[in-house]
C-alpha cells in the first residue's frame, strides 16, 4: 500500500511538473534557461562525461604508477563516485525547482555553501578545460609535429566559444556525437584486442597477447602498496565530469525519468569504459611497455604494428578531449548564470542571449582558458608533466565539490526526512555509503601527497578557498541578507 501511494505520489508530481514547463515555455523570459536537451541528449552527455581525457590521456601513467592493479582503483573510484551521483539524483528530484546541485546546496547548507561550491565548480571546469586544452596539444602535435602547440589551444578556445553562442539544442547534438564517437572508438578498440587474445595473436616484437600479460610480470601489484595508492591520483582525474548531468537539469525536457536513467548506467560504463578497455590493452601490451608519457589507446595499434589505426584512434582521443572542454564550457557558464541570478556574481552574467545563451558567462570563460596557451609555451618539451601539474589542482577541486554534494544529502536526511521517505529514487544505504564517501574523498587528498608532482598542487590549492572566503566577506551585509530569503521563496513549496 505504501509503495503505491508513493508511485502514485510520483506520478502526480511528474504530470504537475509536465504542466508547469509547459507554461514556461509558452511564456519565456531573460532568466530562464529553455529545456532543450532531449533524453538522448542527456543520456549521451552523462556517457561523455564518464569518458574523460584523463582516461585517454593519463591511463598511460595510472599503470605505470599502479601495474594491473590500476583496473581495482577505477573500480573503487567509479563505486564511489556512484554513490554521490545517487546522492545528487535524489536530491535534484526531490525538488523540482533545482537546477543543479549549486541551488540544494544553498537550500541545505545555506548561501555561504551555495557560494563555495558555485564558484569552486566553476574553476574545476575552468582548470579542466586547460588540462583539455594541453591534451589537445599534444594529440595536435601527433598530426602536426611542427605546429606550436599553443596554437591549437587558442583555435579551440575559440572555436568552442563560436559553437556555445549559438543554441543549447547545437550543444547537446555536438556532444551526443562526440560522445558517440567515443563508444563506437572503445567498443571497437575492445572487441580487436579481444580477437587478438583469442587468436593468439604475435606483435611484431614477438609478444604474443594474452590475458597471462596482466599478471605474469610481477602479480596484479607489482609496485607494491604505495604504486597502488599513487595510482588514484591520475585516475581521479579520468572521472571528472561524471556529475555534469547534475547540471542540465535545467535544460532537459524530463528530469523525472532521463536523470535516473543516466545515473543508474554509470556502473556498466565504468566496466566497458574503464576496466574492459585497460584489461584489453594490457592483454596485448604488457604494462612494464606502456609509456607513462603516451596514450595507450595510440600505442596498442602502433605496438601490434597497425599504424592506420593508430592514427584513427589518435583522432578520437583528440575529439575526446575536445569533447571534455566543450562540456567544461557550458558547465562554467551555467554556473556563472546560476551564480548571478542568486547575486553571488556580477549581475551581467545572468543574462541571457537572443537564443538564450548566457553569452557573457561563456565569453569570461573561454578568457580565463587562455593561460593553457601560456602552459604550453613554456612547457612545450614536457607536455605531461603540465598535464599531471593541472589535472591534480582540478582533481582537489572535484574532490571538494563531490564532499559538498554528500554534504548536502545529509542535511536533506536530517532535515527532509518526508521527502526522502516519498522519493522513488532513493541513494543506497544513504547514511553508511556517505559515510565512506567522505572518509574516501579525504584518503584521496592523502594520497595526492605521495609524489612530487601532485603534492606541489596539493600545497597551492589552499589558496583558492582563501580567496574565496575573502570574496565572501567582501560581499556588502545588505547583499547576504537577503540571500536567506531569496533561498526560502524560490525552493519552497515542494516540502
Amino acid at each position: 500500500m505504501t509503495n503505491d501511494l508513493h508511485e502514485g505520489f510520483n506520478l502526480i508530481r511528474e504530470k504537475v511538473y509536465k504542466v508547469t514547463i509547459k507554461q514556461q515555455d509558452n511564456k519565456q523570459t531573460e532568466e530562464q534557461l529553455n529545456r532543450h536537451l532531449s533524453n538522448r541528449h542527456i543520456q549521451l552527455i552523462a556517457i561523455g562525461g564518464a569518458i574523460g581525457t584523463g582516461l585517454f590521456m593519463g591511463s598511460g601513467k595510472t599503470i605505470h604508477l599502479a601495474g594491473p592493479s590500476i583496473l581495482l582503483v577505477y573500480i573503487i573510484i567509479g563505486l564511489m563516485l556512484f554513490f554521490v551521483m545517487r546522492a545528487m539524483g535524489e536530491l535534484l528530484l526531490s525538488n523540482l525547482k533545482y537546477k543543479s546541485f549549486i541551488d540544494f546546496t544553498t537550500d541545505l547548507l545555506g548561501p555561504m555553501a551555495g557560494f563555495y561550491i558555485g564558484w569552486t565548480y566553476w574553476l574545476c571546469w575552468i582548470v579542466t578545460g586547460i588540462a583539455d586544452l594541453v591534451a589537445i596539444a599534444s594529440y595536435v602535435q601527433y598530426f602536426a609535429p611542427y605546429l606550436a602547440p599553443w596554437i591549437p589551444a587558442v583555435f579551440f578556445v575559440l572555436f568552442f566559444l563560436c559553437f556555445n553562442l549559438l543554441t543549447v539544442k547545437l550543444f547537446g547534438e555536438l556532444e551526443f556525437w562526440f560522445a558517440i564517437i567515443k563508444v563506437v572508438a572503445i567498443v571497437a578498440l575492445i572487441i580487436v584486442g579481444l580477437g587478438f587474445i583469442v587468436y593468439g595473436f604475435t606483435t611484431p616484437s614477438g609478444i604474443k597477447t594474452s590475458l597471462a600479460n596482466i599478471w605474469n610480470d610481477g602479480g596484479f601489484f607489482p609496485t607494491g602498496f604505495t604504486g597502488f595508492i599513487a595510482g588514484f591520483q591520475i585516475a581521479v582525474f579520468a572521472f571528472v565530469g561524471v556529475e555534469l548531468v547534475g547540471t542540465t537539469a535545467a535544460e532537459a525536457h524530463n528530469p523525472i525519468k532521463t536523470l535516473p536513467r543516466a545515473i543508474n548506467a554509470i556502473p556498466i560504463r565504468i566496466i566497458l569504459f574503464y576496466v574492459l578497455s585497460l584489461a584489453v590493452i594490457m592483454s596485448v601490451m604488457p604494462w612494464r611497455a606502456i609509456d607513462p608519457n603516451q596514450s595507450p589507446f595510440i600505442k596498442l595499434f602502433t605496438f601490434a604494428g597497425i599504424p592506420i589505426a593508430a592514427t584513427l584512434v589518435n583522432f578520437v582521443v583528440l575529439t575526446s578531449a575536445a569533447s571534455s572542454a566543450n562540456s567544461g564550457i557550458y558547465s562554467t557558464s551555467r554556473m556563472l548564470f546560476g551564480l548571478a541570478l542568486t547575486r553571488k556574481a556580477p549581475k551581467l552574467f545572468g543574462k541571457l542571449s537572443r537564443t538564450a545563451v548566457p553569452a557573457t558567462g561563456l565569453l569570461f570563460s573561454c578568457i580565463c582558458l587562455l593561460p593553457a596557451a601560456i602552459i604550453l609555451y613554456f612547457n612545450n618539451k614536457d607536455i605531461m608533466h603540465a598535464f599531471t601539474l593541472v589535472t591534480t589542482m582540478s582533481t582537489i577541486l572535484f574532490i571538494f565539490v563531490w564532499g559538498l554534494i554528500i554534504c548536502s544529502y545529509l542535511a536533506y536526511r536530517l532535515k527532509r526526512p518526508a521527502l526522502h521517505a516519498s522519493s522513488s529514487y532513493k541513494m543506497p544505504w544513504g547514511l553508511l555509503t556517505s559515510g565512506f564517501c567522505l572518509v574516501f574523498f579525504a584518503a584521496l587528498l592523502v594520497a595526492l601527497a605521495f609524489k612530487e608532482d601532485t603534492r606541489l598542487a596539493l600545497t597551492y590549492s589552499p589558496l583558492w578557498f582563501i580567496l574565496l572566503g575573502i570574496a565572501y566577506l567582501s560581499i556588502p551585509k545588505s547583499i547576504k541578507a537577503n540571500w536567506h530569503s531569496l533561498t526560502q521563496q524560490e525552493f519552497s513549496a515542494e516540502d
